[in-house]
């Protein structure tokens, strides 16, 4: 069945008599500017929120450049970018996300540990600008949607709602219910996702939810397998894409993740959960340390040329 947008009120239980219009987005980074995309494709007018207008510009230089590939690709055509482009808008002013009716947060934090106080601070920031009706995400991997909302006056219209990597290709996003979340929102949210095409799994908060538990764990143990001299980067990832029909294998999405990301998430659940599977190999420190954390920088596990690989950087004779 179609959704459309009046379907999207939260509900007569909360006095909510609007409709889905305008999504806000804290952090214009490579995930915001993959989620602002998806959602300005579809029709809803977006908002981001990002550090300083020279960083704005930067943003928006960037989707531009993304909307470019995707047309060379046959993605896209130029009418359809610049309808994208129309629906989006950049500030540093967090009052200008006061009209919006649901706020995605996906910051992007470099320093090392956790993000838990800063993501908090936007928390607060935002619910003092929003409508009390406003729904209140998060886009983390790994922290407790709970926690976070914590800090809101009302922690109920508080969910989690992580983009799987990356958010523009992969077709589903995870749902999270925290300890106080109410029916409302959390329905809000699925409707929400399932506007912009994406199929909803829920889920009951857990630090790493299903995609990044499992995930960390799979391209630890292709590590293993490297360090081992089992097999090359190569031989693991087409096992994996071939064999059992990935997209990519371990050692490639860890690349297009970026291992400064991975490592995080790695440290987050070490920190949680104490167990060895979580703890980031060697190999990815070593990387990591090195400075290369994957396409980005255009080196990890494999050397990159136009997003494309061209080698491996590590390979079994290497690893004593």
């Amino acid at each position: 069945m179609t959704e459309s947008l009046e379907d999207y009120a939260l509900g007569r239980s909360v006095g909510r008599k609007g409709t889905l219009k305008k999504v806000g987005i804290i952090g214009c980074g490579t995930m915001g500017q993959e989620i602002a995309r998806v959602v300005a494709q579809n029709g809803i007018d977006v908002v981001f929120i990002d550090v300083s207008e020279e960083r704005v510009k930067e943003i928006f230089h960037e989707l531009e450049i993304t909307l470019d590939e995707v047309i060379n690709h046959w993605g896209l055509t130029r009418s359809d970018k610049r309808a994208i482009l129309s629906r989006i808008h950049g500030s540093t002013d967090y009052h200008d996300i006061q009209d919006c009716d649901l706020i995605v947060e996906t910051i992007n934090f470099n320093k090392p540990g956790t993000s838990l106080e800063i993501r908090k601070d936007v928390f607060r920031r935002v619910e003092e600008v929003v409508s009390p009706e406003a729904v209140i995400t998060s886009n983390t991997a790994t922290l407790m949607i709970s926690e976070l909302a914590g800090v809101l006056e009302h922690p109920e219209r508080a969910v989690g709602l992580h983009f799987l990597t990356s958010a523009a290709e992969s077709n589903v996003v995870e749902v999270v219910r925290g300890v106080k979340t109410n029916d409302e929102s959390f329905e809000f949210v699925t409707r929400f996702a399932r506007m912009i095409g994406k199929k909803v799994i829920a889920s009951h908060e857990s630090p790493g939810n299903i995609s990044t538990r499992l995930i960390v764990t799979l391209i630890n143990e292709a590590c293993e397998l490297l360090m081992e001299g089992v097999a090359s980067a190569g031989c693991i990832d087409q096992t994996m894409k071939y064999g059992f029909g990935l997209q990519f294998g371990p050692l490639e999405l860890a690349d297009k993740i970026g291992l400064d990301k991975l490592i995080k998430w790695m440290d987050n659940l070490y920190m949680e959960f104490g167990e060895r599977k979580f703890k980031p190999s060697p190999i990815i420190k070593r990387l990591y340390r090195a400075g290369m954390i994957g396409r980005k920088t255009g080196v990890g596990f494999y050397k990159y040329k136009d997003g494309k690989i061209t080698g491996e950087t590590i390979t079994c004779p290497e690893i004593k």
